[in-house]
């Protein structure tokens, strides 16, 4: 019975440490992305009429 716990355990843990990593990286990735599209509104400002 001990054993089965365990195993659940392990799939438990695995399952969040593979949800993290892709957390993390997703959200990096949106970061930049953010990033780069805020420069170039700065870069482009200029060329903007209201």
């Amino acid at each position: 019975m001990e054993e089965k716990v365990y195993k659940v355990m392990k799939g438990a843990g695995t399952t969040n440490i593979v949800l993290g990593v892709i957390t993390l990286v997703v959200g990096a990735a949106t970061g930049i992305l953010l990033i780069i599209a805020g420069a170039k509104l700065i870069a482009g400002k200029s060329r903007i009429l209201f």
